[in-house]
């Protein structure tokens, strides 16, 4: 298991000094407080994040993106420095978070990135806000739908190793774990925590030494508290909502991207094709399910060949 041992500041204040032409703020937006971190000139382009990460998932892209683009990176109702209410973690409600957001700071339109949980929240903005989503990008997740309840209980023989590969597809076990109610709290309270995060990169990057001390420092302090665990385990218990939502929802009209990592989103981002009229799916080699970590020079581009094809104007 990954270790870290070093003391690091993993303030908002702290970290954003890292990235030049960034700035942390917060908004008062459906009833929430979000943190946010904004950056660079240009079209808006929102970026979320999934479990268990905060804004900081995209640290590495964020400078060479402001460089096109006005960059807003948001912590979602329940994550980092985001307040975490006990109710609104379906995807519905943390999407009308997103498009009170956009409003209060003044866009019309802009484009938008989500990853894991993120993935879904955009998704859902998308979806119920289609006027305000000029192009979006699914990062190797899908949002929920009925083919979710087909997940496996248990792994086949000899498919369940410390790590995916070719050979080892996901396990993902935490799905089930994440729906039974305060269990979480109670077992991963502090340290267990720590330790459960640091198995999960472990498990699901294909390469161990694209995640840094660091980042260990900056998601453990953000989900090792009671609430940091429960609202981060309150997305996934929101799933079956979340699928019953789609239900209702029309085939988006927008273009959309899939980038799926070849051992885990690349396979499960084609179920996308049934619910967008314009949707291709890009491969991204040699990556685990944190593909903004470990290939994000290739994120990074295939993010501004996307977004760049846009002919629309966006309104600020």
């Amino acid at each position: 298991m990954l270790e870290d041992n070093v003391q690091f500041d993993t303030s908002d204040d702290a970290l954003v000094k890292r990235i030049p032409g960034f700035e942390s703020r917060f908004a008062t937006v459906n009833g929430v407080t979000l943190h946010y971190v904004i950056g660079g000139k240009g079209p808006p382009l929102i970026l979320l994040p999934g479990h268990p990460e905060t804004w900081w998932a995209y640290h590495n892209v964020m400078e060479p993106l402001s460089k096109s683009y006005q960059v807003i990176v948001v912590d979602i109702r329940g994550m980092g420095s985001s307040q975490a209410p006990e109710r609104g973690y379906d995807k519905k409600t943390m999407a009308e978070d997103i498009f009170q957001l956009i409003a209060s700071l003044g866009f019309t339109a802009v484009n938008i990135a989500g990853h894991d949980i993120g993935a879904m929240v955009a998704f859902s903005l998308a979806a119920n806000h289609p006027e305000v989503v000029t192009r979006l990008a699914l990062l190797d997740v899908p949002h929920p739908d009925e083919s979710w309840f087909e997940f496996s209980m248990l792994p086949r023989e000899g498919t369940f190793g410390d790590k995916i590969d070719a050979e080892h597809p996901p396990y993902p076990w935490w799905f089930a774990f994440h729906q039974v109610q305060g269990l979480g709290e109670s077992l991963l309270s502090g340290n267990g925590m720590r330790n459960y995060i640091a198995w999960l990169f472990n498990y699901m990057l294909a390469n161990r030494s694209r995640i840094d001390p660091i980042d260990l420092a900056v998601y453990g302090d953000a989900y090792s508290s009671t609430d940091g665990i429960r609202a981060g385990h309150a997305w996934y218990r929101a799933w079956p909502r979340d699928i019953n939502d789609q239900k209702a929802y029309a085939r988006l009209t927008m273009p959309v991207l899939g980038l799926g990592a070849e051992h885990t989103g690349w396979h499960w981002l084609q179920i996308t094709a049934q619910h967008a009229t314009d949707f291709r799916l890009e491969k991204v080699e040699d990556s685990g399910h944190f593909i903004v970590m470990e290939q994000p020079e290739f994120v990074t581009e295939q993010l501004l060949n996307f977004f760049d094809e846009q002919g629309n104007q966006f309104g600020v």
